[in-house]
């Protein structure tokens, strides 16, 4: 059945006649996933999550449209990691860029980026796009921050750990190995303590800190976990839209 708040799937002869208040674009990475999640997790991931949450706003009463997703994020760390791809923020700014062009020239002035990829950094080019684009509000979300994921999961983890197994089992079980596949997401950290004290930041050369490529061990992932999180974060990215949807952007202050 045709979704019309996806805009890959819906058609003219809907659009025509709509006026939608916010556009939705879900931006993830292709990257190895240690040895068992596949390389589009963070895509299938923000996919998922965006597409039920488009669903409750839509049904709502709220004109939500979710764009196509682009499936490569910003790699710089993983060059040597085989058919990991990179896309620079340079080119990322350029998409955006053209992207917004086209929704500011037809007046969608309000874009949220749903991030699913920890190496996507989007303020700096956001800030940017803002000074370009003066009527639109621009903004943008990571999912895993958006929650208390340690009410769902015990490990601790930020890449193919127990968070986006669980997930993936849950969403696409079919593209999940066999459990005794999985790698244990053991890694290194920065010998230097202040970097890993906060305020303090370098990039992580993969290659060097994991050799599963997870950073998290996934073993208590189950497809239940994944279930609750994934509902309870569909409907808190929901409301955002819904908010979104109604926000006056000349009075977004109190």
């Amino acid at each position: 059945m045709i979704r019309p708040y996806i805009l890959a799937e819906t058609n003219w002869n809907h659009l025509k006649d709509e006026n939608i208040e916010l556009a939705v674009l879900p931006w993830g990475a292709t990257e190895a996933h240690n040895y068992h999640l596949p390389y589009a997790t963070d895509n299938y991931q923000a996919e998922a999550i965006v597409a039920e949450s488009a669903r409750m706003a839509w049904e709502d009463g709220n004109k939500v449209i979710v764009l196509p997703t682009i499936p490569f994020g910003v790699n710089t760390g993983q060059k040597d990691i085989y058919l990991d791809i990179n896309l620079n923020p340079s080119t990322q700014f350029a998409i955006l860029k053209d992207i917004i062009t086209v929704l500011n020239e037809q007046g969608i002035y309000k874009l949220l980026i749903f991030n699913g990829h920890g190496g996507n950094d989007f303020k700096p080019l956001v800030r940017e796009l803002g000074l370009l684009f003066p009527k639109m509000f621009i903004c943008f979300c990571f999912f895993p921050q958006m929650m208390d994921k340690y009410q769902y999961f015990d490990h601790e983890g930020d890449h193919a750990d127990e968070m986006e197994t669980s997930l993936m089992l849950s969403i696409r079980p079919d593209l999940v190995l066999p459990k005794e596949k999985w790698g244990k997401g053991d890694h290194k950290k920065f010998k230097i303590k202040a970097f890993s004290e906060g305020g303090v930041w370098a990039e992580r050369e993969w290659s060097k800190i994991s050799t599963d490529t997870g950073t998290g061990n996934p073993e208590l992932a189950t497809k239940e976990k994944g279930e609750r999180f994934f509902i309870d974060l569909s409907s808190k990215v929901s409301q955002l839209f819904i908010d979104l949807c109604h926000a006056d952007l000349d009075d977004l202050y109190q």
